[in-house]
C-alpha cells in the first residue's frame, strides 16, 4: 500500500494543461488492485486535496498514466505508473537552519532529545515550510560537519502533532536513525502520553483496538475500523484513568502502535474525545452543565489551553550504539498544566469562574 501523498498544488490549475509539466507525485499501482477510476483512486491515496480537484487536474491533461495523459474516468490497472503533472515547480522543501530555540532534554554525539513546545510543527509541509523543529535542529548542528539536515539517513525518527508537546528524538548519524527506527517499528520504545478528555471513564483503565485510516468524510481525520475489515493500519492504545473532574479526566495513554492521530481518534472513537480538540470534535462543551457559569469556566480553559490537551510525558528506547535503555521524563506543558489546575479548584469549589 503506498503512503498518503501531501499535494497542495491542486487550487489553482491551468486549464489549457500546455507548456512545461514538473512532477509532483508518483505511484505505482499494487499487483493486486481492483479497476477503480483514476479519481478515485487518487482520492483515496492523496492529504489535502479533494476528489473535484483531482478531476479539474485530469481534464487539464496534468494526470498521467504510464506517460500518458488519461481522463478522469480511466480505470487503473495493477502496476500502473501514476504521475500528477502540473505547470509549475514543486515547492522547494530545503530544509535550511532557523535560530529558533529548543528545549533540549538529552544529546550526544547520536541523537538528541527534544521537549517540543505545542504549536511548533516538526517537519516542513503543506502551510508551514519554514518555522519547524527540523529547521531549529539544523540551526542547532549548522557546526556538525556529519549532519545534512535535508540527508533523510538522519534527522527526525518520529513525529507528533503541531499542537502536541513533549518529548520527540532526532537521529544525528545514520547508524542512530536506523537503530531507532527499527525500534519504533517493531513496537520496541516506551511511550506515554497524558490527555484531558470529555467526560467519566467507569473503569479505571482499558485498551483500544482499532485500525486507523483516513475518514472517507474528512480527509484531515482519522478513523476507527474494525481490525477485521482490512481497512487501515493496526493500532493499539492502553489507557489508564490518573484523576478525574467529573465532566472531564485526566488519562495516561500508552501507545502499542504509533499511527497518525492514534490518542486522538481512539479517544474519540471510545466517546472521550480529548478537551479542546477541535479537529475531532473537542472544542465545544461535550458533558457538565447548562449554567453560564459553566460555559464561562471552559471558555476559559479553552483560552488557557488553545489546543488540544496532549502532551507527549515519557520516551524510552534502547541507545543505538551504548545498548543501553534510556527512559525520559518531561513535565506536562504549562498552558495544559494550568488548564488542570482550573478543573482542580472547579471540582473543589474554589475556582472564580470568571477572570
Amino acid at each position: 500500500m503506498a503512503e498518503d501523498i501531501v499535494v497542495d498544488s491542486l487550487d489553482e490549475l491551468d486549464e489549457d494543461g500546455q507548456g512545461q509539466l514538473y512532477e509532483h507525485f508518483r505511484l505505482v499501482v499494487d499487483k493486486g488492485q481492483d479497476p477503480v477510476r483514476i479519481d478515485k483512486y487518487l482520492f483515496e491515496h492523496m492529504v489535502y486535496t479533494s476528489r473535484n480537484r483531482i478531476q479539474k487536474a485530469a481534464e487539464a491533461g496534468f494526470v498521467h498514466v504510464n506517460d500518458k495523459p488519461v481522463k478522469r474516468s480511466y480505470k487503473v490497472r495493477p502496476l500502473d505508473v501514476v504521475t500528477l503533472m502540473l505547470d509549475r515547480p514543486r515547492h522547494d522543501n530545503t530544509i535550511l537552519p532557523e535560530d529558533i530555540p529548543l528545549d533540549i532534554v538529552y544529546e550526544d554525539d547520536q541523537l538528541m532529545v527534544i521537549n517540543k513546545p505545542a504549536g511548533l510543527v516538526v517537519h516542513p509541509g503543506v502551510g508551514n515550510f519554514t518555522g519547524t523543529l527540523v529547521n531549529a535542529v539544523a540551526w542547532h548542528l549548522r557546526d556538525n560537519k556529519d549532519y545534512d539536515p535535508n540527508n533523510p539517513e538522519v534527522g527526525l525518527v518520529h513525529r507528533i502533532d503541531k499542537d502536541t508537546s513533549g518529548l520527540i528524538v532526532v537521529a544525528k548519524t545514520p547508524e542512530a536513525k536506523t537503530s531507532l527506527g527499527v525500534q519504533f517499528f517493531n513496537h520496541e520504545t516506551r511511550r506515554t502520553y497524558n490527555a484531558l478528555v470529555w467526560g467519566n471513564f467507569n473503569e479505571d483503565e482499558g485498551t483500544i483496538v482499532g485500525n486507523l485510516a483516513r475518514n472517507p468524510k474528512d480527509r484531515m481525520q482519522m478513523a476507527v475500523f474494525d481490525p477485521e475489515s482490512g481497512i487501515g493500519k493496526n493500532a493499539i492504545t492502553h489507557y489508564r484513568v490518573l484523576e478525574r473532574f467529573g465532566y472531564a479526566t485526566l488519562v495516561e495513554c500508552r501507545l502499542e502502535t504509533g499511527r497518525t492521530h492514534q490518542i486522538r481518534a481512539h479517544m474519540k472513537h471510545l466517546g472521550h474525545p480529548l478537551f479542546n480538540d477541535e479537529r475531532y470534535g473537542g472544542n465545544e462543551i461535550l458533558r457538565g452543565e447548562r449554567s453560564s457559569s459553566y460555559k464561562a469556566f471552559i471558555n476559559n480553559c479553552f483560552n488557557l489551553c488553545p489546543r488540544q490537551a496532549l502532551h507527549a510525558k515519557t520516551l524510552g528506547f534502547m541507545h543505538p550504539k551504548t545498548k543501553k535503555q534510556m527512559d525520559f521524563t518531561s513535565d506536562i506543558a504549562d498552558d495544559m498544566s494550568q488548564m488542570l489546575d482550573k478543573w482542580r479548584k472547579y471540582i473543589n469549589g474554589t475556582t472564580r469562574v470568571i477572570e
